[in-house]
């Protein structure tokens, strides 16, 4: 079947980069990248591609959204190579990934929930941080940085890079000099994981908890957790998109 549609119509590189919104370059690029199956060549050298050339690019634009470039190209590269089943497992595994990312998404909800309960049930007379922090530092609640970055599957240096960029300001023990954490802090890292884990870099995470520090608030973060659901959705969607264009052209490759 595949020869036959090799034979069906001839292409010049032109022609499948008009079709697809692409450069004449990035065809050839795609073609020596194995995304793309090899040309032919005409007497005098010139490329030549064919409908299937053209199915193989539209599958290969339609799983990058879903998978990303680099994704995409390793499963186009598995098909040619005739190395379906690993193709398949590359598939999976994005999959599997966005399943996770929907797990950490709602692992952040049940966060935010739980940082309503405490913003709701603290006191309206709460005692300041600055008043805080010059008193003892031993108590309920407080934790240093080794038990809290074990907790979190991170290192200590981690919890000390988000310090550096405001996500966690824990107070220092006075005698020692050692960082304590109080539920706050704790309850900060674990919601700053969470989003990191999302994706999101710490530049937009700062802002989110400074917000929510100085509102009292969640408000912020719903505008972020709507578009979480919304780029996830478009993924799976993309995903299913992917999906039959690669069955389509696996289809006419015999």
């Amino acid at each position: 079947m595949a020869r036959n549609l090799q034979n069906a119509g001839r292409l010049r590189p032109i022609d499948l980069a008009r079709g697809h919104g692409l450069s004449t370059q990035a065809v050839r690029n795609y073609e020596e990248a194995g995304i793309l199956p090899a040309a032919g060549r005409t007497a005098h050298g010139y490329r030549t591609y064919t409908p299937l050339h053209a199915r193989a690019l539209r599958a290969f634009l339609a799983l990058v959204p879903g998978h990303s470039h680099g994704t995409a190209t390793s499963i186009m590269r598995a098909v040619h190579r005739d190395a379906v089943d690993e193709a398949f497992r590359l598939i999976d595994e994005s999959h599997a990934q966005l399943l996770d990312d929907r797990r950490t998404l709602q692992a952040v909800e049940n966060a935010l929930r739980d940082l309503a309960h405490t913003t709701a049930s603290e006191p309206a007379a709460a005692v300041p941080r600055s008043a805080r922090t010059s008193g003892p530092v031993s108590g309920p609640g407080g934790t240093f940085i080794g038990p809290l970055a074990e907790e979190l599957g991170i290192r200590p240096a981690t919890l000390r890079k988000w310090e550096r960029a405001g996500l966690v300001r824990p107070r220092r023990d006075p005698l020692t000099g050692y960082r304590v954490y109080d539920e706050a802090d704790v309850r900060d890292a674990r919601l700053a994981h969470q989003l990191r884990r999302g994706g999101y870099p710490l530049e937009r995470i700062a802002p989110l908890l400074a917000q929510v520090r100085a509102a009292g608030g969640l408000e912020p973060l719903e505008a972020t957790l709507h578009d979480w659901h919304g780029r996830l959705s478009a993924r799976a969607r993309a995903m299913l998109t992917g999906a039959a264009e690669l069955e389509a052209y696996l289809r006419e490759r015999g």
